[in-house]
């Protein structure tokens, strides 16, 4: 009896999940003054014959541009502003083959895979109807790329095999303009157009050292940060008169 429904459970239970990990090189990114962006790699294992989707991305909050407009049909000007919610401020995906090729688009709408499905759940206001809610999404992407904030790859994940076991790497380079905050890793395993497995890890970017100290000041001592603003752009400008001064000669 005991055999029997032992048996029962593990065919309800159904296919099972691939085995997978991820494993960055280093999950904690620090800014400080020499800051300007980093690399992280990845790496992990997976089963044999599946394919991998990787998802990097920050929470999903609120965000507001700027809309440009002609007046009078003559100056581009701000002529309002548009709200999204439920968007990441980072979101970037990597994957062995074409996403829309080895998924299906229910699976990429469940795990919010690709910029289609991360669109259907942003909120756009204000917007006529959906074909504005597509045109807006899709400047918004465009504005993202272009700061390094937003990525579809392709073919970038390398793979091997090794005893057995299916081995994975992908080389990130990490965007400066990413804000402090943590970040989650997704990898996605990936057969017959549906997601088998899922591993996740997290990334966290900080302000160190005097880069903190200010940002600290910056918020909660607004006037103090100000006066020393002003005293260390004239101390620079004064420095560089001095300069000038020095090489400058007489004519």
């Amino acid at each position: 009896m005991a055999t029997a429904c032992a048996v029962l459970l593990l065919l309800m239970s159904g296919p099972a999940s691939a085995a997978l990990t991820v494993t960055p090189n280093h999950d904690h990114i620090d800014i400080d003054f020499f800051y300007h962006g980093s690399t992280v790699s990845i790496e992990g294992v997976s089963d044999t014959g599946t394919d991998l989707v990787m998802k990097i991305a920050a929470s999903a909050g609120h965000q507001s541009l700027r809309k440009k407009g002609k007046v009078a049909g003559l100056l581009w000007m701000n002529v309002g502003e548009l709200k999204f919610d439920h968007v990441p401020s980072l979101y970037s995906l990597h994957s062995t083959k074409k996403i829309s090729d080895i998924l299906s688009e229910g699976e990429r709408d469940k795990y919010l895979i690709g910029y289609g499905s991360l669109g259907k759940q942003t909120v756009i206001q204000p917007v006529a109807n959906e074909a504005d809610k597509t045109k807006w999404f899709d400047e918004f992407v465009k504005f993202k790329e272009a700061s390094k904030l937003y990525a579809e790859t392709e073919g970038d994940i390398s793979l091997s095999v090794s005893s057995g076991e299916q081995h994975y790497h992908v080389l990130i380079p990490w965007p400066y303009q990413a804000a402090p905050g943590d970040y989650i890793v997704t990898v996605y395993a990936v057969k017959d157009k549906k997601v088998v497995g899922t591993a996740e890890t997290k990334v966290l970017v900080e302000q160190v050292g005097l880069v903190k100290s200010l940002a600290v000041m910056a918020k909660n001592s607004a006037a103090l940060y100000g006066i020393i603003s002003i005293l260390a752009a004239l101390v620079a400008g004064f420095g560089v008169g001095l300069i000038f001064r020095k090489g400058g000669g007489s004519h």
